[in-house]
């Protein structure tokens, strides 16, 4: 048995949102491990990380494995969750010649990753995963989450965390009520008229998000902060100690 890890997050976002450029400011960079699910896209900016471009599915795992061995590693990074799932689909779902089976067999492998493999590292893990909206017929309303398909679709892959954040961009007035140390506006985004953010908490105007969090961790004024990974995980290490 082993302990809970605390300090793993799914970051959503809809796309050119902000998600990968959050990891910029990571401290110690040479001790992140990248590992890039959508063949091989460059980061949006210039980085140390220990880069690893998977082309099989299961090649997670050895990221995993690998960076138990390097007590220099400190973060894994998975870019993207929905991009690893497709992997999965493309290559041992569609090729299958019993595809119920497979389907059975993918939803095996996101909770043998989640159960075994995240759950038990002693790195921090951060998921980036990407959002779309959706119709939930049965509530008549507008969802935002990761999609995903089998099975897993009924509870959905955020489940499984307990701390999941959206990524997005908001007009600079938006946020004037929300300015804070968590929260810094510089000029130019001032002179752009908005700001890439991380969205902690569900707003009146996004009931449909699948955003969570545990009780506490973030105030009602930090329902929008930098979109910074760094600030982020600062914050999550404070709360949980």
């Amino acid at each position: 048995m082993s302990q809970t890890n605390d300090l793993m997050v799914l970051i959503g976002g809809k796309s050119a949102s902000g998600k990968s450029a959050s990891l910029r400011k990571i401290k110690n960079p040479e001790g992140v491990i990248y590992a890039n699910c959508e063949a091989g896209k460059k980061l949006p900016f210039k980085s140390k990380f220990i880069e690893k471009t998977l082309t099989d599915p299961l090649q997670v795992f050895e990221v995993f494995e690998y960076a138990e061995t390097r007590k220099d590693i400190h973060t894994i990074v998975i870019d993207s969750l929905t991009f690893l799932l497709d992997m999965y689909e493309s290559i041992y779902v569609l090729n299958s010649s019993n595809t119920q089976k497979a389907w059975g067999e993918f939803a095996q492998f996101y909770k043998t990753l989640m159960q075994r493999y995240v759950a038990a590292s002693t790195k921090k893990v951060i998921f980036l995963a990407h959002i779309m909206d959706e119709l939930n017929k049965a509530e008549m309303e507008m969802e935002t989450k990761v999609p995903v398909k089998g099975s897993l679709k009924n509870n959905g892959v955020e489940a499984y965390f307990s701390i999941v954040i959206h990524a997005t961009k908001m007009p600079i007035k938006a946020l004037e009520p929300y300015k804070g140390p968590m929260l810094n506006i510089t000029p130019q985004e001032e002179a752009l008229g908005f700001k890439h953010v991380f969205q902690t908490q569900v707003t009146k105007d996004t009931v449909g998000a699948r955003i969570r969090g545990p009780m506490g961790l973030f105030e009602t004024n930090q329902t929008y902060i930098d979109n910074d990974v760094q600030v982020l995980m600062d914050h999550m290490i404070q709360y949980y100690s």
